[in-house]
């Protein structure tokens, strides 16, 4: 049984949400900057994989500044993507802007995306997810580059809460910073601004169980639309902003390969398993640590990073980019302010 077109919609909108909110409507300063494909001039990258603690190969791309003195151990940074991107989308940029200053960044494929391995395709696994990014951390630990006691976590969108759930259990991430961040398991269970009901919560389980029999059956498996491929007089303002970044020479960008398929299309069975997501439980334990919370000021997404700052621990910090919207902050280096994410990371990670 496929899903109805009204419930891929309602799945949609829990995973990169539809409803169009007011303050949405791009301003004219995000239309500049947008340079997600930047290659920087003083910074060298290298493809490295590892495995995490489930066995699944981990990609990434290893940035250190050129010139890095021989026996120098450096701060580093992981850096993941936005839920249902790869690493070549967003994440990539932040770690070349990082590694110019001094720091050693990973940017990695969570598991079941881009480079990374996980089988099926596009499972929604946040616990794994969450290990890709400590296993990010035992590789860092073990270059010889790299200060083990000085590495910290960056996650931006949906990685914000892999990045946060990976830190509660995991000390050796000593800064913690989020970007346009996404409480992946909130958002499946209330969508936003609590606009989901629990029958419809009800509905999209029932659903994607009934689809999960169906692929254990042998059937063909069922994607979430996250980001339509094709947009119209009534597609929304909030799926026309990742439209215009996740289909448009902007942001698109197809993995090379085996795996090769359009990225934000989640396995639709699988999403269900956000909603035994709560990144945010427990967040104050990550106390004496500090965390960074950056969201742009007329965000579709702020309420996340709002939480997230009520609920944790002191030293912790709430900036607001003024003007920008949730995915202008993926690309638009105009306005990313990549001077507090270094002054931030130069603070939290200058050592004992």
């Amino acid at each position: 049984m496929k899903p109805t077109p009204l419930l891929l919609a309602l799945l949609a909108s829990l995973v990169l949400p539809l409803p169009a909110l007011a303050g949405d409507t791009p301003a004219a300063a995000r239309q500049t900057g947008a340079d997600n494909f930047y290659r920087s001039p003083t910074v060298i990258g290298e493809r490295v994989s590892f495995r995490n603690q489930y066995q699944l190969e981990v990609v990434g791309t290893l940035y250190r500044p050129e010139g890095l003195a021989r026996g120098t151990r450096a701060p580093a940074v992981v850096v993941g993507h936005p839920m249902g991107a790869v690493k070549e989308q967003s994440s990539q940029l932040y770690a070349q802007k990082l590694a110019e200053q001094g720091f050693v960044t990973l940017a990695i494929d969570l598991s079941f995306w881009g480079e990374s391995a996980g089988k099926p395709r596009h499972l929604v696994a946040p616990e794994i997810y969450s290990d890709d990014i400590s296993a990010a951390v035992d590789f860092l630990s073990t270059q010889a580059f790299v200060d083990p006691d000085r590495i910290g976590g960056l996650g931006i969108c949906g990685s914000g809460s892999f990045v946060i759930s990976a830190a509660k259990i995991d000390p050796r991430i000593r800064a913690i910073a989020t970007v346009s961040m996404y409480d992946m398991g909130a958002a499946a269970r209330q969508g936003l601004n609590n606009g989901q009901s629990l029958e419809q919560r009800k509905t999209v389980i029932q659903s994607a169980i009934d689809q999960r029999l169906v692929e254990f059956k042998g059937g063909a498996s069922v994607f979430v639309p996250g980001t339509v491929n094709e947009i119209d007089a009534d597609t929304p303002a909030i799926q026309r902003e990742f439209f215009d970044f996740y289909r448009t020479p902007r942001g698109a960008y197809t993995p090379k390969g085996d795996n090769a398929e359009l990225t934000t299309q989640p396995l639709f069975s699988s999403v269900v398993k956000f909603m035994n997501f709560h990144p945010f439980n427990d967040i104050e334990t990550i106390s004496p640590r500090p965390m960074l919370f950056i969201s742009g000021d007329a965000a579709h997404s702020r309420e996340f990073s709002e939480d997230a700052y009520r609920r944790a621990g002191q030293p912790k910090e709430l900036f607001w980019v003024k003007d920008a919207g949730h995915v202008d902050l993926y690309d638009r280096t105009n306005l990313i302010p990549f001077d507090k994410l270094t002054t931030f990371f130069q603070r939290g990670l200058a050592g004992k």
